[in-house]
């Protein structure tokens, strides 16, 4: 049966896109911007898609204040095909790169680039824990090619509050679960990625930012689709990109920048949402949250019940009270919120009232 209403989404990915941007594309499916085509149609070496392409590129740099010595890229494959694309653009034989292990994305990052017979070393993981911290004080090797980090790790509802020092080695984050919900000093980083599909968009894009010394290390041996350069080069119209995921992540990116007002509200609008949710999961004796408090995501809230037939319970009933996505990861269970940027503080609102009524029921 279809429902007549929206309900409040806290899905970990494909996740929540804000309504004015729906909006928009429904009101422009069938006719995008008087070509007489929908944005599906329009070919991607027409004017149409040169204006979406680019403007997505320039509100991203806006909103990170880049200059151009950084590309926007659009690549497909998701953040998990960056996996492989890493170690192959940045790590050539006799060199080493550090990672830093958080969980899931980030053990698989390493496992990829083990795969192609690169040398990694970890010189931290919060794996002694279950990852549920982000490890500090971390010594890095000066030599090393790039660090590796997961600025956000959905599954565990880890984050890094502030950046480690690197002592010059560049950067490397994947930011697929909170990319553009904060602000940060986005110049210290070599690379940025992003799958779009939990914060700035639909799934099938995965957003890319190099830096311009990056792409200098770059062999020539890797295959034209899987190196940054050839992005760059073609301002990511090598091949066919994904079209309409694009086209909604530049929506995505004219919401934050012209409705929200930019990132700085961005992440007072975030912080609002993770303190209320946070602050009664902290002031129950029935819920309990799963990451240490110091390294608390304000995207993706773990959190458990007394046992695991109640969290069943919770989340069917949660569902029946229009708040979808709440099961956590299979891999871990319990349960997870993901308050993405898109998802409003009157839905973390109704999240809470209802957990207030389910603790009452038992």
């Amino acid at each position: 049966m279809m429902k007549e209403n929206r309900i409040h989404n806290f899905n970990p990915g494909p996740a929540a896109l804000p309504l004015p941007v729906l909006e928009e594309i429904r009101e422009s499916f069938l006719n995008f911007r008087g070509s007489g085509m929908s944005i599906t149609e329009v070919s991607h070496r027409s004017p149409w898609f040169d204006e979406v392409i680019n403007d997505a590129v320039a509100r991203t740099k806006r909103l990170l204040n880049l200059n151009d010595r950084f590309h926007v890229l659009f690549i497909q494959g998701g953040a998990s095909m960056q996996f492989c694309m890493i170690p192959m653009n940045f790590l050539k034989e006799g060199q080493s790169a550090d990672y830093v292990d958080t969980g899931t994305w980030s053990t698989k990052a390493i496992k990829e680039a083990q795969i192609l017979g690169k040398t990694v070393n970890v010189p931290a993981s919060s794996e002694d824990k279950n990852f549920s911290y982000i490890p500090k004080d971390i010594s890095f090797d000066r030599d090393a090619a790039y660090v590796h980090i997961t600025s956000n790790n959905t599954i565990k509802g880890t984050q890094w509050g502030s950046f480690p020092d690197t002592n010059g080695v560049p950067i490397i984050s994947d930011m697929s679960s909170d990319i553009m919900s904060r602000e940060f000093d986005a110049s210290r980083f070599g690379l940025i990625y992003a799958g779009a599909q939990k914060n700035i968009g639909p799934a099938g894009v995965c957003m890319a930012i190099i830096r311009e010394d990056m792409l200098e290390m770059i062999p020539d041996t890797v295959p034209s689709m899987l190196k940054y350069s050839t992005y760059a080069s073609k301002n990511s119209l090598y091949n066919t990109p994904p079209c309409f995921a694009i086209y909604t992540v530049q929506l995505v990116l004219k919401w934050i920048e012209e409705s929200v007002g930019g990132l700085k509200k961005m992440a007072e609008m975030n912080q609002k949402k993770a303190d209320l949710l946070y602050g009664f999961i902290d002031s129950s004796d029935f819920y309990r949250g799963t990451a240490e408090p110091d390294s608390r995501s304000l995207m993706n809230i773990t959190f458990r019940l007394p046992n695991e037939d109640m969290e069943k319970r919770f989340v069917q009933q949660a569902l029946e009270n229009d708040l979808g996505g709440l099961k956590g990861h299979r891999s871990v269970g319990g349960c997870r919120a993901s308050i993405y940027n898109p998802t409003p503080l009157d839905a973390v609102e109704a999240l809470v009232d209802f957990m207030k009524t389910f603790e009452k029921k038992g």
